[in-house]
């Protein structure tokens, strides 16, 4: 059980990555103004904040991956719980203010993640 839960936390972690590299380099081209729904002018106007957005997405992937790494189980159960956490309260936050998308794709996967982690 704890290979799949880890298994998991990980995908939560590439996640992360991915939404840093389509918001800090990918916002004003093609595949950042499709996934994001943003006209050219929008994502340019836009574009520092979305770039500080994905920098925050890169530091909870490698809280993730810090968890997954640590040597201490203990230790790295508490680390990935606490991002998992935030990953959570983040697409909860992002569900409510900017769409309900991100409810399953940044909070569905975090929480399936620690119910395993917990069940683990």
């Amino acid at each position: 059980m704890i290979l799949i839960a880890n298994g998991l936390v990980a995908l939560v972690a590439v996640l992360h990555l991915y939404f840093l590299v389509l918001e800090m380099f990918l916002w004003t081209r093609p595949l950042g103004l499709k996934t994001f729904r943003n006209s050219p002018e929008k994502a340019a106007d836009s574009a520092v904040l979305a770039a500080n957005q994905g920098l925050y997405n890169g530091f909870l992937a490698a809280g993730l991956i810090w968890g997954l790494l640590h040597s201490a189980p203990g230790f790295a159960l508490q680390i990935k719980v606490f991002f998992l956490l935030c990953v959570i309260v983040a697409g909860i936050y992002g569900a409510t203010t900017v769409s309900r998308r991100i409810l399953l794709v940044q909070a569905a996967p975090a929480t399936i993640a620690l119910i395993l982690l917990w069940l683990a």
